[in-house]
């Protein structure tokens, strides 16, 4: 066998954390390892370097996804270097005489010989199987003479470290493609198993036309041949439908029973002959369980589809829910909750779902649950597939937008109620002594405006809070469109108390909610929000409803009309430049001046100190994809669940603090800034039972240790804490404990943890939907704890927001901003079934946060599919593409970042006006090139940065 250079020895085999060995001071081990490929008595690991077989036995199927680059490096990863696909239709690598037929991947910019391109193959392969590797591999670059390209497989064991198996070579020059073969064998499985090319020297770039491995040994692969299909577009399900009895199948906990038939023939399958019942359950996790441990492969995204139906025990319906117990090789036990429905005694219904993994299990079993116990859960079948990609949805068309126009019929009474009607038995009547000025949100989005009318329409007789004026605008709303909602509202005497008036639609069967205000007996209040509606309704009614039954109800000014966001844009960008950027002057020294005249300067910014963050999971950062994308494109992390009381103590005395441990670790390896969320969690429905069962006493010594016990452990760790998430909506301590308790956490917070921020944290404040919530509640209730004594030092808006529209947030801002406090954005998601138009939403928020002087930061909910909190908001899809919405993000956070060249005046100077973060500058003449770095920081006036040369 031909010996390779040592460079490639020490990729191969002495490889420690990518930092190698001095090639003279290999072991004489390692080469002869490489000498002798039936060596490896580190890993005690059979291989067998061989020429393949031509013909494959056994299961023949590729176990390489992806092996023609036919969907560009999908599921291939270029490990520390650069890769692309390019079609060999229209090119061929420099220097090759052969032009192929399909595309191919080029591996480039590699700094070391072991850099190349890899997958993950861990699902795929089996202990004990032979398999057989074929590629057509080339290079390309400054390359004299031949060199070679390497097929290895890296091997993972969390308890053991990592090592590398060498499979096979080929000799390659600049004129040609070569075929690479060999065989492996893997006498134990590892936790991971990784795939890759390597070998040339750094420069050379690698090719790779096609790559297959197959199972070469046919009684080997039997035990494999399931994990064969599970890599297409096969159910990895075995006896889906019951055909072959209760094979496969177990109880989760309870009995299973095969039936065709129950209830004297009432119930028979929804499809093919028979079904399974999961019955005798005592707990609503029994079901009916299959283990797919093999058949599923991290990183891929998988469609579930049950189809179930419940009896017995009296009960007409139920949530039944399809979930995904997973177990890594340390034993951390995961549910994944896939898919889940109401389910009824009357039909069969569907589930549908989807998930991925993000590491490699051990073990992975799949099961049906839910209902109360006694009741049987009926299972027809279930499919879980590899999922489709589908293409995005286009940019929606819309024509004729009519920005700023009112869609109201009438709006202004002119012509009587006439275009209105009463929604129920109430009264509708024109009066006058509204206001004549257009409100406040609404006059920011249109400008200059007509005075309105001065007339209302008068509800009166209402005998049901939904009773109210109600119009018609089917015809008139555009799909896709985001619409603001704008008008003037009060009530009659008599009211108990304030009263919530809301803007509702009636889109077919369904609520949407226009905006909400909480009113007083006292005048007229603004009514603002906003909608969208993305699937073509028969029927659109727009109403005002509310107050209660008796309660008069004095509606003025409505307006509905479509919002122009790019002009919105257009001011924000103005705003932005003003309040996030500096000017700068570079005043240079230490040679002459007059040899400075004319210099080139070459400004280039390389980090916005602005904090972008998002939320992650301990599940996220066993995902290499995820952690690139995260750690390259966000500054700042929150944890998603692993902070938050329930997490840490699930149960009492029962600690896990391993998980956020271990996400801080990750965090702070990448210069990541952290938040705490969160302390505590004002809704009920949040506070875990043990917790919710202590008296007051043991109540608020539980709270004592959550505070010691976190705050201690983690001291200097989080720049900011959610000290008590919700408290607008929730009320759980402070109806146990007193009123003092929410302030008396702030006070307890900042004694053992000085160097982090308090915030105060609630959901739609923002957004006008909410009287809860509304800015002046907020301000309120952060002014009843600043009089408490409650060191409160930031406000926390969580941002989850539909069709937003940048003056009503804005307006938001403006309020809040009086207190002085920095304002975050702390868990801002948007959500559209469409792609692009979700990459509207989100462009919207980030810029009004962007540019509004109040707000010190954003944090996004998440952004990779199928870990995010709302459906249709992510970022990145499951596997790792990018989506028009993620497009978006990426091109915000380019356009914020400043460049500028130009020539040193006679002052020895360059200006220019930047955005505050950190610069590269480079000046170079003649005879040299000089580089050095500066910050802006935040100021009013220049800043001047001396250059001393």
């Amino acid at each position: 066998m031909r010996r390779v250079s040592a460079c490639c020895f020490i990729s191969l085999f002495s490889r420690t954390n990518q930092k190698h060995k001095d090639k003279d001071k290999l072991t004489q081990r390692t080469r002869e390892a490489m000498e002798n490929p039936m060596y490896n008595a580190a890993n005690n690991v059979e291989i067998a370097v061989q020429k393949a077989n031509d013909s494959n036995h056994g299961c023949a199927t590729n176990i390489v996804l992806n092996h023609d680059f036919s969907e560009g490096l999908h599921l291939w990863h270029p490990n520390n270097c650069d890769g692309f696909v390019v079609s060999a239709e229209s090119a061929h690598p420099e220097g090759t005489s052969e032009k192929l037929g399909g595309n191919y991947a080029v591996v480039s910019n590699r700094k070391e010989c072991w850099q190349g391109l890899e997958q993950d193959i861990t699902a795929r392969v089996s202990p004990g199987a032979t398999y057989t590797v074929s590629a057509r591999v080339g290079v390309s670059g400054p390359l004299q003479g031949s060199t070679d390209v390497l097929a290895t497989l890296k091997l993972e064991n969390q308890g053991s470290g990592t090592s590398y198996l060498f499979i096979g070579r080929a000799s390659v020059s600049k004129e040609k493609w070569e075929k690479l073969e060999g065989t492996f064998s893997l006498p134990a499985m590892p936790d991971r198993v990784v795939f890759y090319f390597e070998g040339p020297s750094p420069g050379v770039d690698i090719l790779i036309e096609s790559v297959v491995i197959t199972c070469s040994s046919p009684s080997e692969c039997e035990s494999v041949s399931q994990r064969c299909f599970a890599a297409g577009d096969e159910n990895v399900i075995l006896n889906p439908n019951f055909e072959d009895g209760l094979n496969n199948w177990s109880g989760r906990g309870c009995k299973i029973v095969l039936h065709d038939s129950m209830a004297d023939g009432k119930i028979v399958p929804l499809s093919g002959k028979y079904f399974a019942s999961a019955t005798e359950r005592t707990q609503n996790w029994n079901g009916i369980q299959q283990e797919i441990t093999g058949k599923v492969q991290r990183k891929l995204a998988y469609d579930v589809t049950a189809v179930v139906r419940i009896f017995g025990n009296n009960v007409t319906n139920s949530d039944v829910r399809v979930t995904l117990w997973v177990q890594t090789p340390n034993l951390r036990e995961q549910y994944i909750g896939v898919a889940n429905a109401q389910a009824t005694d009357k039909d069969w219904v569907q589930l549908q779902g989807k998930f991925l993994l993000n590491g490699s299990p051990s073990k992975v079993v799949v099961y049906v649950e839910g209902p109360p116990s006694g009741t049987d859960i009926l299972l027809n079948s279930l499919i879980v597939k590899h999922a489709e990609k589908t293409p995005p949805s286009p940019p929606p068309v819309i024509e004729n937008p009519a920005f700023g126009v009112n869609i109201i019929q009438n709006s202004s009474l002119s012509d009587g109620t006439n275009g209105w009607f009463p929604l129920g038995n109430c009264t509708l009547n024109v009066a006058t002594g509204s206001p004549h000025i257009l409100p406040p949100m609404a006059r920011e989005s249109l400008g200059p405006h007509e005075p309105l009318s001065g007339r209302y329409i008068l509800v009166t007789n209402r005998t049901q809070t939904w009773m109210g004026p109600a119009q018609m605008i089917t015809d008139k709303v555009k799909l896709f469109l985001t619409y603001q909602v704008s008008g003037w509202v009060r009530i009659g005497s008599g009211a108990s108390g304030p009263q919530n008036v809301n803007v509702a639609l009636g889109v077919d069967s369904q609520w949407v909610n226009g905006g909400q205000v909480e009113v007083n007996g006292d005048g007229w209040h603004e009514i603002g929000g906003s909608f969208r509606i993305e699937k073509q309704p028969s029927k659109v009614m727009v109403y005002v409803q509310g107050p209660s039954p008796g309660v008069d109800l004095m509606v003025a000014g409505v307006q509905i009309f479509p919002v122009d966001r790019q002009a919105r844009f257009r001011y924000l960008r103005r705003q932005t430049d003003q309040n996030r950027k500096r000017d700068v002057i570079l005043k240079f020294s230490g040679v002459d001046s007059s040899t400075l005249l004319g210099t080139m300067v070459l400004v280039k910014q390389t980090q916005n100190t602005f904090p972008l963050g998002s939320c992650m999971s301990r599940t996220n950062i066993d995902n290499e994809d995820f952690v690139d994308f995260f750690t390259k494109n966000f500054n700042w992390a929150v944890f998603g669940n692993e902070l938050k009381w329930y997490w840490t103590e699930p149960q009492q005395g029962n600690f896990n603090y391993q998980d956020a441990d271990e996400m801080l670790a990750l965090c702070k390896s990448h210069n990541i800034q952290t938040r705490g969320h969160c302390i505590f969690w004002e809704v009920i429905n949040t506070v875990q039972s043990w917790v919710q069962s202590l008296n007051k006493n043991d109540l608020m010594t539980a709270v004592q240790n959550r505070l010691t016990g976190l705050l201690t452990r983690y001291k200097g760790k989080f720049m900011h804490y959610d000290v008590n998430n919700e408290m607008l909506h929730g009320s759980f301590y402070q109806d146990r404990l007193g009123k003092d308790i929410r302030a008396n956490m702030f006070k307890t917070a900042h004694q053992l943890d000085l160097s982090a921020l308090l915030f105060v944290n609630d959901y739609h404040v923002e957004d006008g939907c909410d009287p809860r919530s509304s800015p002046e509640k907020y301000i309120q209730h952060i002014l009843d704890l600043q009089e408490q004594g409650a060191p409160v030092g930031g406000i926390g808006i969580q941002g989850h927001i539909d069709s937003p529209v940048g003056p009503i947030v804005c307006s938001a801002l403006d309020k809040l901003g009086i207190l002085g406090l920095p304002i975050w954005f702390t868990e801002l998601d948007v959500s559209s079934i469409n792609e692009y138009v979700r990459g509207d939403d989100l462009e919207v928020m980030l810029r009004e946060a962007f540019a509004h002087p109040a707000v010190d930061g954003i944090m996004l909910w998440g952004f990779w599919e199928l870990f995010m909190s709302r459906n249709n908001s992510h970022l990145v899809n499951a596997e790792g593409d990018i989506n028009e919405a993620g497009k978006r993000y990426l091109a915000l956070r380019k356009e914020w970042l400043s460049h500028a060249h130009g020539h040193i005046d006679d002052q020895g100077q360059f200006q220019f006006r930047g955005f505050h973060g950190t610069y590269t500058l480079e000046i170079i003449n003649s005879s040299k090139k000089v580089s050095k770095t500066f910050v802006v920081d935040n100021g009013d006036l220049p800043l001047v940065v001396p250059i001393d040369l």
